[in-house]
This record gives C-alpha cells, structure tokens and sequence, in this order.
C-alpha cells in the first residue's frame, strides 16, 4: 500500500514529546479477502464485490480474517498512558528497561488547558472546566520532574544500582516500547481508546495508530467506521425504550439507565442531524 509505505519509519508526534511510528505491517484488504475467500484465487473478484465482502465480515463479526493483518508500531508514551495500554492483552510487546538502561530526562508536562478539575459525574475523568492558575501548575508539575531526576541521578552517582534508583521517578516518565498487534485486535483497542470517554493522553494515541491502521487497509478501516467507531450499540430495554419514542410514548427507564439511554439517542441525532423546513405544510393544505 503505498499510503503504507509513505508512512513507515516516520514518527507521528504525540503529546509534548511522544510519537507513534509504524515499523512494518503484513498483508492488508486482500489479505482478509483472500483469507475469507480461501477457495479463490487473486483476482477472481472485483474492489466492489471485495468492499462488500469487508463489509459483510465486519458487520456479522466474523473476525478471523481481520487477524490475517499485522501491524508493528514503535511508541514512545508517558509511562502512565503506557499502565492504560497494556491492559490490552492481545498485542505482542517489549519495553526499554530502567534495569538496563540509564532513563532519559524525559517527561510529559501537560497543556495549561488539559489541567482540568474532577468530573463530578464521573469518577475516573476529568472535567470541562480549567482548574484555576493552571499555568503555574503545570509550572510546578515540570520543575517537581527535574527534581526527580536529579534525584535519580544522585542514587545512581552514588553506585545504587540503576533497578532500585529508578522507583521514585513520577508516572510521567517517558517510556517506550514495540508494539505489534492483529487488525482486528487493534480495532478493539481504537473503538475503547477514540471513545470521547478516554482519557485524552490515550486517545491521541489511538488517533496515530487509526492513522496507520487506515493506510495499510483502507477498506477494512471504513469497515470499521461504518459498523464499529460510528454506529451505536443498543440494550434489550433500549431497544424497548427506542421504540416507545418512534411510537410517541413515555420510556420506561429511569435512573442511571434512562441516562445512558439519552446520551446515546444524543449521539444518535448529532450524527445524523438534518434541518428541518421552514414550513412542514404541504402547498396547498
């Protein structure tokens, strides 16, 4: 794919000083076509009849051809947004060793803007609101980080081995790692981490990797924002619920789930949003 090859060994920059870089990929859309098509041979079908094959798979779930598709990326990350990563258990991976290796002074100092209070209807997130003097707070975040490291470099003059020296470095250490993972494994982990939900330092990540994921293969990522990224997935009692509002009724969910019932039919009308006429009334009546 040449979008793909465009792309490999170039660092996509992430945050203040982290990137994303795609090393090598396997295979792409006719991988998976001719994974799912196993009896056929190359060419035997035409681009329409393999975009609605990709289509078909991604819609239905069918899932083992999507892992047919293999993408290597080489990621440098704040060490806490690397903890959130690598809950993803389904990639292949090995991270620089503060046993081995000296570790750089290196450290993730947010935006004043991205220094937001507690969400007070959500217990693991942030708030919209800037938290006041976030300018000396983020001030005061970077020069906590150089303490630490000279700290860190103190045990290490004084012979500490470079294992125990390093646990008293902050969460916003840089680290970095190999990470190689499965199309369709990957998808899973974009559909979590490009959630407006996650947590910002993740998600800006995820955006990279969509990036790449979109250039090795292209019809398989439309796929996958057509049925997975864009669509909305509903309850038994949401479903009700839906289709009291078509019918005109009052639905009968209260409490946390009529709210998580309410945000979804929101996303559901912002995404498809269409003004209405000035005057609904038919000429004539």
């Amino acid at each position: 794919m040449p979008e793909a090859e465009a792309l490999i060994d170039q660092e996509i920059p992430v945050l203040d000083k982290g990137f994303v870089r795609l090393v090598d990929y396997l295979g792409g859309d006719q991988r998976i076509v001719q994974s799912a098509r196993v009896s056929y041979g190359a060419g035997t079908k035409s681009y329409r009849e393999d975009r609605g094959l990709i289509h078909y798979l991604m819609r239905n779930e069918h899932t083992s051809p999507f892992e047919q598709v293999v993408l290597t990326f080489h990621a440098k990350m704040p060490v806490f947004v690397a903890r959130q990563w690598v809950r993803h258990r389904t990639a292949r991976l090995n991270e620089i060793s503060g046993r081995y290796s000296v570790m750089r002074d290196e450290f993730y100092v947010p935006r004043p803007e991205d220094l937001r209070g507690q969400s007070i209807d959500n217990k693991q997130a942030r708030s919209d609101e800037v938290v006041p003097g976030a300018d000396a707070l983020a001030q005061a975040i970077q020069e906590e980080q150089g303490r630490s490291y000279k700290t860190y470099e103190t045990y290490l003059g004084k012979g500490l081995a470079r294992e125990v020296a390093r646990i008293n470095l902050p969460l916003s250490l840089y680290t970095e790692w190999y990470w190689q993972i499965d199309l369709h494994n990957l998808f899973h982990f974009l559909h979590l981490r490009m959630d407006a939900h996650a947590q910002y330092e993740i998600r800006v990540y995820a955006e990279a990797m969509a990036r790449c994921a979109q250039a090795v293969a292209p019809l398989a990522y439309e796929a996958f924002e057509e049925h997975k990224l864009g669509a909305v997935k509903f309850s038994q009692s949401e479903c009700a619920a839906l289709v009291a509002l078509l019918e005109g009724r009052e639905p009968e969910l209260v409490g946390r789930p009529r709210a998580l019932f309410e945000t979804k039919v929101a996303k559901l009308r912002a995404a498809h949003a269409v003004e209405a006429p000035e005057d609904p009334t038919p000429p004539g009546d």
